[in-house]
């Protein structure tokens, strides 16, 4: 360590909305999760195998959300992923025929490879936790959480309990997914407010990770900027993320992934092959849309997407050699300057969302391998918050900025005229879980265990930052609407019923048949 230059905590935020439709064979908003497993986190994980074999030293912190942990661990997702890359795969058995000696040959294999690399890990991790679980305990991937369903805390602070138990609830999840508690946190959307750190501390947290106004704005000038973490009042520790590596890989048009030999992400054989040919991949309803077989790269930034070229996987593969290299370049000039200027070795804070790899940026992945292997040469040292603070356990303490990571900074993604009419439902059930909670919490009959269980997952799902962000967004906005209608209609005519001591379990059962995150939920924590 003593020749190192300085530290990147490198950090992967992993999260999905918890979408599940049992009451559906086939149903568009699954594919979210679909994709991301077949073009991130496998690959992830096959990547982290290979470094494993090689014996290659490194240590990543990867926040796993409780929704996605869920979804992973989902029999019925899972056995209908399988189905999925089944049909997949018979489609790419096709198209290695009919596009033999054309110049589309290349991304059929590169394809049929990947295809047989899922079939290999899935035959080892099923559910595909186990392999996270695996690096986990091998001390390679440094395993946080979030809250349970990704509540906009700042938003929600003054609703009874409702951030206290998101993150309870969350972090009980992960112990049980995978044997121990982490002892860091992700803010969802990077939401923080003064006296979230409370809540942290009292659940066992030690650091969280914030935006960079969050410390840059803080009542005390941070010393070393973002390049040191700063303490809360209570002792909780809050990491800053770096503006200058976030936007070097993050941004498509300043970034990496806007390269023109990197594979064009919104032109799919679903839309360009004829119908009769393509209809037996499509969904049910027979909607042309995305297979995940995409053969054209980016080309140029205002070529239209029917004048785009064909992609080309060997020198997509190069690109990501030479844009990890430069990636470690700027790295290690930022850490000669910043060593000029301050006392100690700085820790550079890059945090990415996990889906960036591979899904966004299909190269993503073989970038990030290729920034593991090289980093020893450039004189930087891959660390963890955890190992930092052991190397550094004085920092400077001060009383953070409320931030988050959307538009603006703050909160105004989260609550505006798309989606405020949500807030007064929110506030009303968090009172009403709180009554019913307390109202019943020494009983011991076994229907209304139940029916309080599937409230408080039905008031979890319905904070979700998810939707919120869906409607402001626009992209999928009234299946976004129909969700939060959902679990509000839901919570309140089970509330209803309570009241009215009328104990429908017979409602509550066909609910948790349709959402059963978090079967072993202790609702009682609504009840302190």
């Amino acid at each position: 360590m003593k020749d190192d230059l300085g530290f990147l905590n490198l950090v992967l935020h992993a999260h999905l909305p918890y979408v599940r439709h049992p009451e559906f064979d086939d149903f568009l908003e699954e594919d979210w999760f679909y994709e991301a497993l077949w073009e991130t986190y496998i690959p992830f994980i096959d990547m982290l195998e290979r470094l494993c074999y090689e014996d290659v030293d490194f240590s990543i912190t990867l926040s796993l959300s409780p929704t996605l942990c869920s979804m992973m661990e989902d029999e019925l997702l899972t056995e209908r992923f399988l189905r999925k890359m089944e049909n997949l795969k018979g489609l790419i058995f096709k198209e290695k025929e009919r596009l033999k000696n054309t110049a589309f040959e290349k991304s059929v294999g590169m394809y049929e490879k990947r295809m047989k690399k899922i079939e290999e890990i899935i035959s080892r991790y099923n559910p595909v936790t186990k392999a996270f679980k695996r690096f986990f305990e091998e001390k390679k991937l440094n395993l946080i959480t979030t809250s349970a369903t990704h509540i906009f805390m700042p938003h929600l602070r003054y609703a009874g309990k409702a951030n206290e138990a998101q993150i309870k609830i969350g972090i009980e999840y992960l112990k049980t997914v995978f044997g121990r508690r982490p002892k860091g946190f992700w803010l969802p959307e990077c939401g923080y407010y003064r006296g979230v750190e409370d809540i942290l501390e009292k659940e066992g947290v030690e650091y969280f990770f914030g935006e960079t106004h969050c410390i840059m704005y803080a009542d005390h000038y941070p010393k070393r900027g973002v390049y040191a973490p700063m303490f809360t009042e209570n002792g909780v520790a809050c990491f800053a993320r770096d503006t200058e590596s976030s936007r070097q890989v993050w941004s498509a048009r300043e970034g990496y992934p806007g390269d023109f030999d990197y594979r064009e992400f919104y032109r799919d054989v679903g839309f360009d092959a004829p119908y009769d040919y393509i209809r037996p991949y499509l969904h049910k309803d027979g909607v042309r849309g995305n297979t995940g077989l995409k053969y054209y790269r980016i080309t140029g930034s205002n070529v239209d997407l029917g004048k785009k070229e064909p992609y080309d996987p060997e020198a997509a593969r190069k690109k990501t050699i030479i844009h990890a290299e430069d990636f470690l370049f700027n790295r290690q000039k930022q850490m000669k300057y910043l060593n000029t200027i301050y006392n100690r070795k700085p820790i550079i804070n890059a945090f990415y969302d996990m889906e960036l790899f591979g899904h966004w940026w299909w190269e993503g992945i073989d970038f990030l391998e290729e920034v593991i292997r090289k980093i020893e040469r450039f004189n930087i040292k891959l660390i963890t918050p955890d190992e930092y603070l052991d190397v550094y356990p004085e920092n400077q303490v001060s009383r953070l900025n409320e931030s988050s990571w959307g538009w603006k900074g703050y909160g105004e993604t989260w609550l505006n005229g798309t989606n405020d009419w949500i807030y007064r439902h929110l506030y009303e059930m968090e009172d009403r879980m709180e009554e019913m909670a307390k109202k019943y919490k020494d009983t011991k009959d076994k229907r209304i265990l139940f029916i309080l269980s599937q409230m408080a997952r039905e008031l979890l799902l319905a904070q979700s930052s998810d939707w919120l962000f869906i409607m402001h967004e626009g992209s999928c906005r009234q299946y976004a609407e129909r969700r939060e209608k959902l679990h509000i209609n839901r919570f309140n005519h089970m509330y209803e019923n309570l009241k009215k001591n009328f104990i429908d379990v017979e409602f509550a059962e066909e609910s948790y048949k349709k959402d059963n995150i978090f079967p072993a939920l202790n609702w009682k924590v609504y009840a302190c």
